[in-house]
């Protein structure tokens, strides 16, 4: 009995937690006005008739806050590149010297900046609504364990303070990723 309760309050943490590390990779997806190595992390590359991602195929730097230059390891790959890029639709414009692709990262207008803002905390709510659904389901299993009502309600109680938790800090990660976007 004590290793099914262990079971699922771990279960149920892990689960949570790993709704804050996905929201994380989401955040980290969403442009923030400056120019960063992850802006390009969706780009696959034709690379000798496999799709394959552009980190691994090239040096991904970012010199200064607006532009993002990526050098590949083979000189062929740089119409590859370009064309990656194209196909991502990720709204950049990639150029080429001949050694390295450069794309220019444009300012955020206002409006985007906010349309940025409600994705992430869109991002935020799914994030939440993973929490309260791995609650859910560790309440479930809790009521189905033949144990006695002062320990179920301990446990439901561990499991809510747990999830209290998560939700406060999906909470913070919003309130920093706002900030970052809405920072000109």
């Amino acid at each position: 009995m004590e290793d099914e309760i262990e079971f699922i309050i771990d279960s149920t943490k892990e689960a949570m937690d790993n709704a804050l590390v996905h929201l994380k990779k989401k955040f980290s997806n969403i442009r923030a006005g400056k120019a960063s190595p992850a802006m390009v992390g969706s780009v696959m590359v034709d690379y000798y008739g496999s799709q394959t991602p552009l980190s691994q195929v090239a040096n991904i730097n970012t010199p200064d806050g607006m532009t993002i230059t990526i050098a590949p390891w083979e000189k062929g790959l740089i119409q590859e590149i370009e064309k990656g890029i194209h196909l991502a639709n990720i709204g950049f414009n990639p150029m080429n010297n001949g050694e390295s692709v450069i794309i220019n990262v444009p300012p955020l207008t206002e409006e985007r900046r906010r349309e940025l803002a409600k994705t992430a905390k869109a991002e935020a709510e799914d994030s939440k609504v993973g929490v309260r659904n791995d609650r859910k389901n560790a309440m479930n299993s809790i009521k189905d364990l033949d144990i006695s009502e002062d320990l179920q309600k301990s446990l439901e109680e561990d499991v809510q303070e747990m999830t209290n938790k998560h939700i406060k800090l999906i909470d913070e990660l919003f309130v920093v990723k706002e900030k970052e976007i809405m920072t000109v």
